[in-house]
């Protein structure tokens, strides 16, 4: 319940076509039990032979309450469609601008294919089952109530027959959705599993195909698709048995009102009950059983929506790990940083920590360089800069203010991050390079993209600045996608500049170049740069030496030498003698 509590905020501004969906479905019911009522009245009519005169007011009315039934129920779909949809568009939003509040720790929780099933699948299944609940759950227990009420009043002992049949087909239907739903709840869990299959190949494209391994993911997509496909089958033939059940009642009812009827309607010449009664309970015996039917669909529809509606609770009631404080720091001084007895691990679960005991201070405006293996955290350090973790232990203090008590925004707009995985997105090379500031000029992204080593290839293309990227920049080198990454870094003019392995894709010409370019035009922001390649720091006003999340070696290139047996080795193996 507090699930659907949380879902229901998102109705906002469609709590009005809501309403009048109810109250136009309260009305088409009326006008449909109405119906049998006046069916009734018309048939005794013909039997007793009145007048045309007589029967033709009948059947206007009985037109007149069709008519309405028409009305209510085409403008019940109208304004529940309206309402529906409406909550989806209201649930995705809320979704999408919760998911933009999260942490990378957040992120971690969520596979990114599990949020986009959230986002999509599910969503669609709670889209469906509010607009059955507002159609059906409101119309179908309605119709059984009056449904109910009208064949006691039109047939009197008739109506027993539903004593028997209505407890029958509930039990029946009951048991039904109870087998069914073990089923139902599993497929969402697989379909997180099938998305991810396939994000994994389509972001992997190349690996696929440069290993022909086109057969072996071709295949595992069939093993994700069949599960479903199961589960879904063993779900629908167990929700099959609604058809059977509901004709074996109806038939039992028709029989039993038949046979009953017909025998009181001749043994008491019509005066308990008469033969326009006898139709109406016909009708009526349909409106119950339908209901029923369908309140059994209903059953199973909401069913399967409860793990949907779950899973987009979780969503919503994240908590996101980093927030900003209630009076935040709205300017950053400069670009200093220190890192005063720091501890991080990922996650509360972890055995270790990532960093461990991290101690550092970075004037403003110098240079600092990275090195060190596979897995020693370099990464890590420079994301706790621009809080996109928040420290475990110990405090990160950027221009001499905790990051923690920064307005969010503030701070990542000083600190720009190319990281190493370079993303670029659909739209012209302009589009890419504003995402860094949306109010750049033209010249402003030409001496961007002149620093970054950009402009060259850029005026290369056809269309220049105005050359089309498609998706993740598949129509660029992996060099020129890191180029245009850090021109667009450079157009946000920050205090903080960190290149997370960022020219590994660039030759070594390109990188001096570009590291020439930052001295002598940005000389007054902070530059952090991890590197693979020595010569890339090689010049650097403090080289860092890191190795199992720990700061095992500082200082520059000369002192490293004498000072550093991992960033000798490491030098010696790259330059292997040069510089004899």
């Amino acid at each position: 319940m507090n699930n659907v509590k949380v879902l229901l905020r998102s109705l906002r501004d469609n709590k009005k076509p809501t309403i009048l969906a109810i109250l136009f479905i309260i009305g088409e019911v009326i006008m449909e039990v109405l119906i049998p009522f006046i069916t009734a009245r018309l048939v005794n009519h013909i039997k007793d032979g009145s007048s045309m005169s007589e029967l033709a007011a009948t059947s206007v009315v009985m037109l007149l309450a069709a008519m309405l039934s028409l009305f209510f129920g085409a403008y019940a779909g109208k304004f529940s469609a309206m309402a529906s949809s409406g909550f989806a568009r209201n649930l995705r939003h809320d979704m999408y601008e919760k998911i933009q509040s999260y942490s990378f720790g957040n992120i971690d929780r969520f596979s990114s294919a599990s949020l986009v099933t959230r986002l999509t699948t599910d969503i669609t299944n709670v889209q469906n089952a509010f607009m059955m609940t507002i159609r059906t759950a409101i119309r179908s227990p309605m119709m059984f109530i009056f449904a109910t009420i009208m064949s006691f009043i039109m047939g009197g002992s008739l109506a027993t027959t539903f004593v028997i049949v209505i407890p029958v087909m509930i039990f029946g239907l009951i048991m039904i959705g109870r087998a069914a739903m073990p089923a139902f709840r599993a497929v969402f869990r697989k379909y997180d599993k099938l998305n991810e299959s396939v994000e994994e190949n389509v972001r992997g494209m190349r690996v696929v195909k440069g290993f022909a391994r086109e057969e072996y993911e071709t295949g595992k997509f069939a093993r994700a698709s069949e599960d479903i496909r199961k589960d879904f089958t063993k779900a629908e033939r167990i929700v099959s048995l609604n058809g059977p059940l509901m004709q074996m009642c109806i038939y039992f009812n028709v029989v039993f009102i038949l046979w009953v009827g017909s025998k009181l309607i001749i043994t008491n010449q019509g005066t308990t009950i008469n033969v326009g009664e006898l139709s109406s309970m016909m009708i009526y015996g349909m409106q119950i059983l339908m209901s029923l039917m369908m309140m059994s669909m209903i059953y199973v529809m909401l069913t399967m929506s409860l793990e949907s509606i779950k899973r987009i609770s979780e969503v919503l009631c994240e908590v996101p790990d980093i927030s900003a404080p209630e009076k935040p720091v709205t300017e950053v001084p400069d670009g200093s940083i220190d890192f005063d007895g720091v501890d991080f691990k990922y996650s509360s679960e972890a055995h270790r920590n990532a960093l461990s005991g991290v101690d550092l201070h970075i004037d403003s405006d110098m240079t600092v360089g990275i090195l060190g293996g596979t897995g020693s955290s370099k990464s890590t350090l420079v994301q706790l800069i621009p809080r996109l973790y928040d420290v475990n232990k110990g405090s990160v203090r950027v221009g001499g203010i905790d990051v923690r008590q920064y307005d969010l925004e503030v701070l990542r707009d000083a600190v720009s991050m190319v990281l190493q995985k370079n993303v670029l997105f659909s739209g012209s090379i302009k589009d890419n390079l504003r995402w860094g500031n949306k109010e750049a000029t033209d010249e402003e992204m030409i001496e961007a993209c002149k620093l970054a080593q950009a402009d060259e290839f850029i005026r290369s293309f056809p269309d220049g600045y105005d050359t089309h990227i498609e998706q993740g920049g598949t129509n660029v080198s992996g060099g020129q996608k890191q180029r245009l990454c850090i021109a667009r870094a450079l157009l946000k003019k920050p205090k903080i500049l960190i290149l997370d392995d960022s020219t590994s894709a660039v030759d070594t010409a390109t990188d001096a170049r570009i590291r020439k370019g930052f001295r002598e035009f940005i000389p007054q922001t902070t530059k952090i740069i991890i590197a693979q390649r020595v010569a890339s720091v090689m010049d650097a006003d403090l080289i860092i030496i890191m190795d199992g999340g720990k700061i095992v070696a500082s200082g520059k290139h000369d002192e490293l030498l004498v000072s550093s047996d991992i960033y000798r080795e490491i030098y010696e193996q790259q330059t292997k003698g040069g510089e004899e």
